[in-house]
């Protein structure tokens, strides 16, 4: 009876303790979109009012981190004919499982809104063509196709 009572005073320790440990952890947010859903600072910045399309050839395809405590997203090193500039894309999660690959060389036309990162001009990228292909990214409100709902 007593080895009982011991073994369930144990029991009950080591679940207070893995539970305490696991509340005490700070909070992260919702993992699914690392920053890069509705809602979210970087989000924000998509403004509709100064949407343009550029065209030219990708220079360099990167992973980069836009804003402090986001995931990895790819962005574009565009070649204009006026300048060459930063083109996000999206999170590295969603981008690489698409069909159309993007590549140094690459000539694309680019819809997206023109903002400033890190004190630097970028598109925040609603819609890419490569050729034939369209990637659709945002809506028209800036609302992106892996956010998994709509407005």
């Amino acid at each position: 009876m007593k080895a009982k009572s011991v073994a369930s005073i144990l029991a009950t320790m080591l679940v207070v303790s893995f539970v305490s440990t696991t509340f005490a952890a700070p909070w992260q947010g919702w993992r699914g979109s690392s920053g890069w859903g509705m809602g979210g600072a970087y989000q924000r910045m998509y403004n509709p009012a100064t949407v343009e399309t550029v065209s030219g050839e990708v220079v360099a395809v990167d992973k980069v981190t836009p804003m402090k405590g986001m995931g990895a997203g790819i962005h574009l090193q565009l070649k204009t004919g006026k300048e060459t500039i930063s083109v996000h894309l999206g999170p590295s999660w969603f981008i690489e499982r698409l069909d159309v690959k993007i590549e140094k060389g690459d000539k694309v036309e680019v819809k997206g809104s023109r903002v400033t990162v890190a004190s630097k001009p970028a598109i925040i990228a609603a819609e890419m063509k490569k050729g034939d292909s369209v990637l659709r990214l945002r809506d028209d409100n800036g609302v992106p196709v892996w956010a998994g709902w709509r407005r």
